[in-house]
């Protein structure tokens, strides 16, 4: 289980990685569309999978040494591929201006000059793109409303990795596979479908964000709370099947809310940062939580009480979240009930955005040149 868990964080860390290069060969204002496509693409992959899976064991009975052995093979398909992508043409931090002069070295310097000089600008690209990351990084989250979607992106991530890394053990605890025909491929598949149309619903959804977005955050994790206590405590599998689609579908709808919300109100240099970042932090929350509850060396808890712990632990996002949503919520009409019936030139949300989220401009007015 603890190779499993390496795994899946080293696949889950290449999504920054592949985000940031579709931004790099595609224009910035297509990224909001890529992004759909991408995320969309991901989802119909799994789905695809899970249902491959299911009817492989359910209908020709393969083994799941088989099973590991196809997805192997598909994952080198998709290594090949991978091949054939075009390069960047563009660099999000490390530009190559500085290092092109290299080349104009004269010719008739010796081998020890050039290697000094080459290492000089080396250093001096170093020194220039760490300036640059660290001012994206001051400029990402200074803003409060940016720092507490990270929170949330973090924390809720690292929760929903355990329930579905452990969800198989806990289908398997309910109603063991040795004794009784099993679904979970399927299971995987609907839920993923369902995940993909909560998703797919944030786009279509004309709300004010900046109101209502942390109270969102915070009444959706109070449901993902509840189904994953009710997957713990139930002992009839198709309650569990049902509260961990519910749960999936939560969390689908809420960290595409979230990209969407950190995409919108970031310069791209910042983008990519506030994803990588954002990634790290949930997969060391993640594998805290596995060395703390799972691993004997700790804990060591059985599967009914850990997922009471990740439900316990969702409990704790939804009531800091579902505060701080309700606070905002008062503070925002207790705003509009004071604002002078004349002042009606600037909506008061489009002021807020302006005071709190720099914009892409004020990112390039702080990038190091």
């Amino acid at each position: 289980m603890t190779y499993l868990q390496f795994n899946f964080a080293m696949v889950t860390s290449t999504e920054v990685g592949y985000f940031s290069y579709i931004y790099s060969v595609i224009p910035p204002e297509r990224y909001q569309q890529a992004t759909g496509y991408v995320r969309s693409a991901m989802l119909t992959g799994y789905t695809f999978g899970s249902t491959l899976g299911q009817l492989l064991i359910s209908l020709a009975d393969t083994s799941y040494f088989h099973i590991n052995t196809i997805t192997l093979g598909l994952m080198g398909v998709a290594l090949l591929i991978s091949l054939s992508l075009p390069m960047p043409k563009k660099r999000l931090f490390f530009k190559s201006g500085v290092g092109v002069s290299v080349g104009t070295l004269d010719e008739e310097a010796s081998e020890g000059g050039k290697e000094v000089k080459e290492n000089c600008f080396a250093w001096q690209n170093v020194k220039r793109s760490g300036k640059q990351l660290w001012e994206c990084l001051r400029v990402s989250y200074s803003s409060m409303k940016m720092l507490k979607w990270s929170l949330w992106w973090a924390l809720a991530t690292a929760g929903y990795g355990q329930v579905f890394n452990y969800v198989q053990l806990m289908w398997d605890h309910i109603e063991p596979s040795s004794t009784s025909s099993v679904y979970n491929g399927g299971v995987e598949a609907v839920c993923t479908l369902v995940g993909a149309a909560a998703a797919f619903s944030v786009g279509h959804i004309r709300i004010q964000w900046g109101m209502w977005g942390e109270l969102s955050l915070g009444v959706f994790s109070a449901i993902g709370a509840g189904c994953v206590f009710l997957m713990g405590l139930t002992k009839n599998i198709w309650l569990c099947y049902t509260g961990y689609a519910i749960f999936k579908a939560s969390y689908m709808f809420l960290i595409t809310m979230t990209m969407f919300q950190i995409a919108v109100n970031l310069s791209m240099e910042c983008y990519a940062l506030t994803f990588g970042i954002n990634t790290f932090v949930a997969l060391t929350l993640q594998t805290i939580l596995t060395a703390i509850v799972v691993d004997n060396s700790a804990l060591g808890l059985d599967i009914v009480t850990q997922f009471l712990v990740y439900g316990g632990y969702y409990c704790v996002i939804s009531v800091l979240f579902l505060t701080q949503g309700v606070y905002t919520v008062c503070k925002h009409c207790h705003k509009s009930a004071d604002r002078p019936p004349e002042s009606t030139d600037q909506p008061p949300q489009e002021t807020l955005e302006k005071q709190r989220v720099p914009d892409s401009q004020h990112v390039k007015e702080h990038s190091i040149p």
